[in-house]
C-alpha cells in the first residue's frame, strides 16, 4: 500500500538497509580487539573505546563503527514490523482476528524462516572449528521460540542473533492482545511503562540485560511503528532530497552524543529510524534500486548471515580482517539467495 508518508519501495528500502547493518556488526563484532556496542546492557567502557578510535582514527574505524553501531538494524525491522501490522490488519475492512488463528500465522511465518537457517547453521557448526554445545531443552525453546524468557539468554541462543524470532513472537502476542485496534494511548501508556522498567536498572546488570532481549526492550521502536501507521495521513510535508540528507547528518550526530549516557542511550531507537527514513529519502535512485534489492532477501539474509560468519570469522582472527570481510558479504549474499529459494518451497500459512 501506498502513502504519502513511506512507499513500499521506501520500506523495503529501509529493510536492506538494516540487513545490511545487522549483517556487517554481527561479523565485526567478533573479531578481538574491536569496540563492543552496548545493545543489551550499557557499559561506560565501551564507550570509552568508542571515543578513543574516533579521537585516534586508524583503517579499522570504519570496523570499530560498525561493530558499536550496526545492532541498530534491529530497532528499524522492529518500526516497519509494527507499521506493517497497522497497514495489513487495522487500515483494511476486515473482520477482527481472533488472537490463537492470529498467533499461529505469524509463528509459522517465523518458523518457515527459522527452521531452515537453524538447520544449515547446526550442520555447518558441528564441522567447524568451536562448534557449540546444544541441549535438548534450548533447542525446543528456539524453535518454540520462547528461549528468549530463559535465564541467560546470551549464552544459550546460539546463533546469538536468533533471538529476534523470540523477540517478535512476543511482539506479536503482545500486539494482537493488548494493542490491536486499541486506542493510541494505550500504546503510549505500555511504551512509558517499558521505559520505566528500564531506566531505573543497573546499566551494567543481568536485569537490564533479561528486559532488553524480550519486548521491553523493543517496544519503544515497535511501538512507534504502529503509531505512525495509525497517522500516515497527517504526515503530508515534502522535503527535498537535500533536506532529508540534512536530516540524517543531524540526526547521526545526535545518535552519537546520545549514546554516552545511558537515560539518552535509551532513546536512541527513535533517533535511528527517522534517520533511516531520511536516508532512504535522500537516496538517488539508482542506489535506492540496490537498496530496495537487499531489503528484497532480507529474511533470508537474517538468517543466512550467521551461516557465512561461522565459515569466515577465522580469516578476520588471523588479522586478514577486510579480506574475511569481503569474503564473508560475498557468501552471506550468495547463501541468501540459496536460502530464499529453500524458504519459498515450503508453504505460507494461512490465517
Amino acid at each position: 500500500m501506498k502513502n504519502e508518508f513511506l512507499t513500499r519501495d521506501e520500506c523495503t528500502a529501509m529493510r536492506g538497509i538494516a540487513i545490511l547493518a545487522i549483517m556487517l556488526h554481527n561479523y565485526c563484532h567478533f573479531i578481538g580487539q574491536i569496540v563492543q556496542e552496548n545493545e543489551y546492557q550499557f557499559f561506560a567502557s565501551h564507550n570509552e573505546g568508542l571515543w578513543q578510535v574516533i579521537t585516534n582514527p586508524d583503517a579499522l574505524l570504519p570496523v570499530h563503527l560498525l561493530s558499536y553501531f550496526g545492532h541498530y538494524g534491529v530497532p528499524v525491522f522492529l518500526f516497519l514490523s509494527g507499521f506493517g501490522l497497522v497497514m495489513k490488519y487495522e487500515r483494511k475492512a476486515q473482520e477482527q482476528v481472533a488472537v490463537v488463528p492470529f498467533v499461529r500465522y505469524n509463528y509459522l511465518k517465523l518458523l518457515r524462516m527459522l527452521i531452515v537457517g537453524f538447520t544449515l547453521f547446526v550442520v555447518v557448526d558441528i564441522v567447524t572449528p568451536g562448534r557449540f554445545q546444544y541441549h535438548w531443552d534450548n533447542v525446543i525453546a528456539q524453535l518454540l521460540m520462547y528461549i528468549n524468557v530463559l535465564p541467560q539468554p546470551d549464552k544459550i541462543i546460539w546463533p546469538g542473533i536468533y533471538w529476534f524470532f523470540g523477540l517478535m513472537i512476543e511482539l506479536y502476542i503482545v500486539y494482537r492482545i493488548l494493542l490491536y485496534r486499541q486506542k493510541s494511548w494505550v500504546i503510549v501508556v505500555l511504551v512509558a511503562v517499558c521505559w520505566l522498567l528500564q531506566v531505573f536498572c543497573d546499566p551494567q546488570g543481568e536485569t537490564l540485560n533479561r528486559l532488553r532481549y524480550n519486548f521491553i526492550g523493543g517496544m519503544l521502536p515497535f511501538g512507534a511503528g504502529i503509531l505512525v501507521g495509525r497517522s500516515v495521513e497527517r504526515f503530508r510535508f515534502q522535503l527535498s532530497r537535500w533536506l532529508w540528507a540534512v536530516v540524517a547528518v543531524i540526526v547521526s550526530a545526535l545518535v552519537f552524543v546520545m549514546c554516552f549516557h545511558f537515560q539518552s542511550w535509551l532513546w536512541i531507537p527513535i533517533l535511528i529510524i527517522v534517520g533511516t527514513i531520511a536516508i532512504v529519502k535522500a537516496l538517488p535512485q539508482k542506489v535506492m534500486t540496490l537498496f530496495v534489492w537487499f531489503g528484497s532477501i532480507s529474511a533470508a539474509m537474517f538468517v543466512a548471515h550467521p551461516i557465512a560468519r561461522k565459515l569466515f570469522i577465522t580469516v578476520a582472527w588471523r588479522q586478514d580482517i577486510y579480506d574475511g570481510l569481503m569474503l564473508y558479504v560475498v557468501v552471506t549474499i550468495a547463501i541468501s539467495w540459496a536460502v530464499k529459494r529453500i524458504i519459498e518451497q515450503i508453504p505460507s500459512p494461512k490465517l
